[in-house]
């Protein structure tokens, strides 16, 4: 038997349901290792590359949302930023290759977080109502839901937006008709996932990465009517709901 009161859930994909950045990680120590070797004779560090790499990376991510090309321009410029700092020659051998690791990233395997499966199928035999709601571009980001056969759960109430902002969940949430005071966000982000869906007024569950990537992390501010719960894992999510909705 369902339950009376269905719930409207709303999920991140990256790093929510599927795993993302550890691949970029793994991406990023294979640039380091590459512009240690290149720059082994100058008075520069590994973590001075990774700050600019970082600093260049979120600057474009701010300005123009989630793009691609974003990540492996940034290993492009900070090799550029260095070797006209340190007056070392530019190949553009050594950038091709810098610019083809970067875009590698985007063809990593894509990995479901534990309990992916058993939570989504759990909510969904409940009578829930799943969306997704995911940033990004949307070739990239249909590789993963095809790949993880997400149409099962969510079917056609899938948003992708390059800009995940409060805007775009805002738009979501009228378009759609959602009711907002059974919708829940659910997401590993509290920038592009917690924050808006606060502002917004509906139910949110962040769940915490132990490395989370700096973009993500913002200071927020609870409301006196806000809910929002603070877990360590997806499959933690179906109990949540269950005991915030139960008579």
């Amino acid at each position: 038997m369902q339950p009376k009161n269905i719930q409207q859930i709303m999920f991140d994909l990256d790093d929510t349901l599927v795993y993302t950045n550890k691949y970029f990680y793994l991406i990023i120590e294979q640039f380091l290792d590459l512009m240690e070797t290149w720059f082994h004779t100058y008075d520069v560090t590994a973590k001075q590359f990774k700050q600019k790499q970082i600093e260049i990376d979120l600057a474009r991510v701010s300005r123009d949302g989630f793009v691609s090309e974003h990540f492996p321009e940034s290993f492009v410029d900070t090799y550029r930023y260095f070797s006209t700092l340190l007056g070392r020659t530019v190949h553009s051998s050594e950038e091709n290759l810098l610019y083809k690791l970067g875009l590698s990233v985007y063809e990593q395997p894509v990995e479901p977080y534990p309990g992916m499966l058993e939570t989504l199928t759990h909510l969904r035999d409940e009578g829930h109502q799943l969306y997704l709601y995911t940033g990004g571009e949307i070739v990239i980001q249909q590789r993963k839901i095809e790949a993880m056969k997400l149409h099962d759960f969510f079917d056609d109430r899938i948003y992708i937006r390059q800009h995940k902002n409060q805007e775009a969940l805002e738009a979501i949430l009228t378009d759609g008709k959602f009711d907002r005071t059974r919708t829940w966000m659910i997401g590993n982000s509290l920038r592009t996932d917690i924050t808006p869906a606060l502002t917004a007024g509906i139910r949110t569950i962040y769940i915490k990465q132990e490395n989370e990537w700096k973009f993500n992390i913002v200071d927020y501010k609870l409301g006196p009517d806000a809910t929002m719960y603070t877990i360590k894992s997806l499959s933690e999510v179906p109990n949540v709901i269950a005991k915030h909705t139960a008579p």
